[in-house]
């Protein structure tokens, strides 16, 4: 990459300087920011593996007992118990603020309680194996809300992280580089211009001391 050409004088310095202080500032929380969402990161990952867990066993709970039925019920008889009375579920959707992070958050009063308040068909006509799943079923569903909930928190989380490991980096090791090559840069050039200042104030010197001299001897051979 070519170098950009800078005035070497004090105010690009100074200027430069202060980039670099606000440079290594932002670094600084940039890093911070980073180490948080790692830390919450790993939490949600954590329970993200609980819930995915939880939600297996209850399915397979579902599953055992939606075996059962079928093992007892006509198929019919099956098919139309479950297409009967079809309930539904309101999902609201709200968010939430994690390190600058809008992650969802999901409420529904059916998966706050995590039971129906009733069967979605008759009693008398169905085995108990089938209220069985369905209540287990009722079970899973609030878990499974919640799951769903920690994987969208995870991913955004995830993108973030990734967003913010670029702008670190960024600063480390492009940005405050080619600030600190700068001012080094400046600085040397400043130096090496008033070393030559003064070279050139000394020749001067020793020139009108040289005159001087000069000037005495011939003032003392007219005398």
């Amino acid at each position: 990459m070519a170098r950009k050409q800078i005035n070497p004088n004090r105010m690009e310095l100074l200027k430069l300087k202060r980039q670099m202080v606000t440079a290594r500032r932002g670094h600084k929380l940039l890093k911070d920011k980073r180490d948080e969402l790692m830390r919450q990161f790993l939490e949600i990952i954590r329970l993200n593996q609980e819930l995915r867990q939880k939600v297996e066993k209850l399915l397979a709970d579902v599953s055992g007992q939606m075996v059962m039925a079928r093992a007892v019920m006509a198929p019919e008889v099956l098919e139309t118990a479950l297409m009967a009375g079809r309930e539904s579920m309101s999902l609201s959707v709200d968010t939430r603020n994690i390190t600058s992070v809008h992650v969802p958050v999901f409420a529904s009063p059916f998966a706050i309680s995590g039971q129906s308040t009733h069967l979605p068909y008759g009693l008398a006509s169905v085995a108990g194996e089938l209220d069985e799943a369905v209540s287990a079923l009722n079970q899973a569903l609030p878990v499974m809300i919640q799951l769903a909930e920690a994987e969208k928190t995870a991913q955004l989380l995830a993108d973030e992280i990734e967003k913010t490991r670029r702008r670190v980096n960024s600063l480390e090791y492009v940005l405050i580089p080619e600030l600190s090559e700068s001012i080094r840069s400046i600085s040397m050039k400043m130096d090496e211009n008033e070393r030559g200042n003064l070279t050139r104030l000394m020749k001067v010197k020793d020139m009108i001391v040289a005159q001087s001299i000069e000037k005495a001897k011939k003032r003392q051979a007219a005398g």
